[in-house]
């Protein structure tokens, strides 16, 4: 097991390396907040539940609960305080941390504290026996605990001072109280800088340096610190105080420090506070000379004058564009995504101008050219390059009626676009997020794009193509027969002369697959793949550009050319068993030692009624960065030194949208689950009608791995994971749910309104729902309606990892490549009628924003890919679904390791 920090309240959190900083709420504290101990001394019990549930809310992971006041029974109220946040299961729920400078309050806190706690603080300033006796004690109650860096001779004020503690005490806690390593978490002491006292000026720097070496030679252990103590110097300047909090974070965190007595509500961007301000921080903060000469302190208190008050003239300062040319209003309105004053500006920027189209391909098109260079140099992000469309069109809405009449009067000339661009998803397929993403971005270019949306039959794109002239046409998929949609089209396109370039794009499709399947097809034009939507200019630009063109388009057949070639010697060499010595290479469970747990109920049951707010907290954020191109793990990801002020920025439009959402009631989510006896048939998956297992209800198909394995590894298919006949009476469940359709509304409501940042974000958001939906009624399988883990007690957030039993495979998906299996699950749950998700031609569920697949329970189960599959197995698989060769060709042609339809020759001959 992992040497991670485990703490608890009413749900258990683990300090695991993706989660950067822990927060701890420092409002509960009588010694740092007037008003906290202004409600215990005055015995206002439920005002002070309230700043703890703010605490919280305002992303507190801890709170810090201190009722070390003079006037006060220390004891007696905390122990009052605890019993009554133990009652609040939205306070509750984090874990607390008992602060004390008394033995006997944090003793008496231990015993009604709820969960795992952190004990703050033991320390050696009263001996080597006392501290063994606490830290023992700390332990037997299962808390882990705070160690300050002070001993017998006082406060640890020095790098080496704090150091040499830190270092006695892990080995006294260690090896001889036994304490775990992980349960340790010292605080070297955060003093005041800034103070006007010599001796002061390097206790930032002390701290910092301190932590490194405490992360670096003591193992598992963490550092925290009380932030506030370093600013006592500013009192009364928040603004101040704010930001050397920030700064000194943002050093002491890239430095190990992973835990901090913060007012989580409280807490600058780093980025966001003003440049001079954060100079002089970190002057004093890192005890460095300032550029302006004099020193650190004398420069703080210089630039705080500024911004003393109630920030209304930090406010001021940041409106100070507006007093700049319209042009300029303009272009910084773009880069930054501001729609507040775009139609004011837009209407000043047509009054001066001859022309309204002269605003449109003047300042506009100025202020996107430059967000174009600035995402080009990746100094922008795809989120801030959306929110800047959504600028543009809304200038543009204010100039069309202008540039509408001006054209009926005169006869006049259009706005000139850089090219047109048809954009469609494929026939059978409901995803465009990718789609929508890649045509704002080329628009911000001034291209003109002309969007079909989802399910576009073939004809009807090369027909729309003829009528608009376009110059070029793109494709989108995500699911697996896509791929073969866009082979079609791009051989229509060959039939009927096109020569325009054809994009493929989406998550499905690869350069691999491009060069291999559709550019042959496609001989008189040019097919090329793009990865990403930051790509998309570039690609479209060269590919327009007479000059540029030529050579572009030969350097890319001959990319492809190469590709191709390599791909067909890896196949080639890779080595493929036949499928009965695949079959005997099978996985090899002992059934005679695993009795299969029964289900609470068979047949399916609809599940109607959820509650989003619930949903929202089983969210997995990281993919939604995907989605905007953005890569990096959630939380840590907020923090990066490149894309974190954009991804911090998406965030909080993200949080601010789910809240409308779930307090608006957008979506409407249904799901529905089922449970079926099972046993496994050579390579199928029987189920049955009833317990005595004598009528078959229906059959689920795998498909093997047929590739050549090391050592012991056997070939798997999701049917080694059932009890075989006779094995035992095992079960197999099924699901299927959705977010709701109403995000499509929603989307196209937002983008009528030109807010295509938003009709993306909405998109992106119920994608995220429903899965999250998909993992918390697992949740519910594996807990309540199958069972056979009712004692699994992991945060929302640790289900991303998956540390669970069992698995939900989906059809179409690496370890059953074949969508045509999601009619037989769609027959089993009545899946149509019970949550309105039905089924494409191509096997796409609709509405997008839809998950469905099996369950299976065995605790040997995982995940795997099939990868790809001989003719052999193609044969066999399509004789016991009762299908052609050809069809079953069809479906599974990603996977297919030879040429399709050759299997269906040799039958025929």
């Amino acid at each position: 097991m992992s040497r991670y920090l485990r703490l608890s309240g009413l749900e258990p959190f683990v300090l695991t390396p993706d989660i950067p900083f822990v927060n701890v709420g420092e409002r509960t504290n009588v010694t740092g907040s007037a008003r906290f101990r202004k409600l215990i001394v005055n015995r206002d019990y439920v005002a002070a539940l309230e700043v703890a549930r703010d605490q919280v809310e305002n992303g507190a992971q801890i709170i810090d609960v201190n009722m070390d006041e003079g006037l006060i029974d220390s004891r007696k109220a905390m122990v009052e305080f605890l019993n009554l946040v133990a009652s609040e299961p939205d306070i509750a729920r984090v874990p607390v941390m008992i602060d004390s400078s008394r033995w006997e309050v944090i003793e008496a806190g231990l015993q009604c504290v709820q969960g795992k706690p952190v004990v703050n603080s033991i320390s050696l300033k009263e001996g080597e026996d006392a501290f063994r006796h606490h830290a023992g004690r700390c332990r037997a109650y299962g808390a882990a605990v705070v160690v300050m860096a002070f001993d017998e001779t006082g406060q640890a004020d020095t790098f080496q001072r704090k150091t040499d503690i830190c270092a006695r005490a892990y080995r006294i806690l260690v090896d001889e109280v036994g304490f775990p390593p992980e349960d340790i978490i010292f605080d070297p002491n955060i003093f005041a800088v800034a103070t006007g006292i010599e001796e002061h000026d390097n206790y930032g720097v002390d701290f910092i340096e301190a932590t490194r070496w405490i992360r670096t030679n003591l193992p598992h252990a963490h550092v925290s610190g009380g932030v506030s103590n370093l600013s006592f110097s500013f009192r009364g300047n928040e603004t101040v105080r704010e930001a050397m909090h920030a700064v000194f974070l943002f050093h002491a965190i890239a430095a190990g420090m992973d835990m901090g007595i913060v007012n989580a509500g409280q807490l600058a961007v780093y980025d966001q506070i003003d440049a001079d301000l954060r100079e002089a921080c970190e002057d004093v903060v890192l005890n460095r000379a300032p550029k302006a000469g004099g020193t650190a302190t004398e420069r703080l208190l210089e630039i705080a004058e500024r911004f003393r008050g109630d920030k209304r003239e930090e406010k001021v300062r940041d409106l100070a564009w507006r007093e700049w040319p319209v042009e300029k209003r303009l272009e910084h309105a773009l880069v930054n995504g501001i729609t507040e004053f775009i139609e004011a500006d837009t209407e000043a920027a047509r009054a001066a101008a001859e022309r309204p189209l002269h605003v449109i391909e003047g300042p506009l098109m100025a202020g996107m050219n430059v967000v174009g260079d600035l995402f080009g140099a990746g100094k922008m992000f795809l989120p801030q390059v959306v929110k800047s469309a959504r600028v543009m069109k809304q200038a543009v809405a204010v100039l069309l009626p202008y540039m509408e009449e001006e054209k009926r009067l005169s006869g006049g000339e259009g706005r000139q676009s850089a090219g047109k661009v048809l954009m469609a998803t494929v026939k059978g397929d409901v995803h465009d997020i990718g789609k929508n993403i890649v045509g704002v971005v080329l628009a911000c270019n001034n291209y003109e794009i002309v969007d079909l949306g989802v399910m576009v039959p073939p004809q009807k794109i090369l027909s729309v193509a003829r009528e608009e002239k376009v110059d070029i046409i793109g494709l989108s998929g995500l699911i697996t027969p896509s791929l073969d949609e866009m082979v079609h089209l791009a051989s229509e396109m060959e039939r009927e002369g096109f020569d325009i370039p054809l994009l493929i794009g989406g998550a499905t499709t690869s350069k691999v697959h491009t060069a291999v399947k559709i550019s042959p097809r496609y001989a008189k034009g040019q097919t090329v793949y793009v990865t990403d939507a930051s790509r998309a200019v570039g690609v479209v630009g060269a590919l327009l550009n007479p000059a540029s063109k030529p050579d572009y388009v030969e350097r890319i057949r001959a990319e492809y050319t190469d590709v191709a070639e390599r791909h067909e010697r890896g196949e080639r060499e890779k080595q493929r068993l036949p499928l009965a010595r695949a079959r005997a290479n099978a996985l090899t469970l002992d059934w005679d030692a695993y009795a299969p747990p029964p289900p609470s109920f068979t047949g399916a049951r609809a599940l109607p009624d959820w509650d989003l707010a619930q949903i929202a907290r089983y969210i997995d954020w990281t993919p939604f960065f995907q989605t905007w191109e953005m890569r990096g793990v959630y939380p840590k990801i907020l923090d990066d030194e490149k894309q974190g002020v954009a991804a911090r920025a998406l965030f909080d439009d993200a949080q601010a949208m789910l809240q409308r959402i779930i307090a608006e009631r957008w979506f409407t989510p249904r799901a529905v689950v089922g449970f079926w006896p099972a046993n496994t048939v050579g390579d199928d998956i029987r189920l049955y009608t009833g317990a005595d297992r004598t009528r078959t209800l229906a059959t689920l198909h795998t498909l093997r791995q047929q590739t050549w394995k090391r050592g012991d590894r056997p070939n798997v298919a999701l049917s080694d994971f059932v009890a075989p006949e006779g094995k035992g009476a095992d079960h197999v469940g099924g699901f299927v749910v959705t977010a709701g359709p109403e995000e499509i509304d929603i989307a196209d409501r937002l983008d009528r309104a030109n807010d295509n940042y938003s009709a993306i974000l909405v998109k992106a958001l119920a994608d995220r729902f429903v899965e999250a939906m998909a993992e918390m009624l697992h949740e519910k399988v594996r807990r309540e309606y199958w069972g056979y883990a009712s004692d699994e007690a992991f945060d929302p957030q640790a289900l991303i990892g998956e540390p669970y039993r069992g698995i939900r495979p989906a059809p179409g998906y690496p370890a059953q490549p074949d969508h045509t299996e999601k009619p037989t699950l769609f027959r089993l749950l009545d899946a149509e009628a019970a949550t309105g998700v039905s089924l494409t031609e191509s096997m796409a569920m609709w509405p997008g924003s839809s998950v469905s697949g099996l369950y299976i329970g065995h605790p040997d189960s995982y995940y795997f890919g099939v990868g790809k599959v001989e003719r052999d197995q193609v044969e066999d698989y399509a004789r016991r679904k009762g299908m052609s060769v050809e069809e079953t060709e069809r479906w599974l042609a990603p996977v297919l390791n030879y040429t399709a339809g050759r299997a269906a020759s040799r039958a025929a001959a």
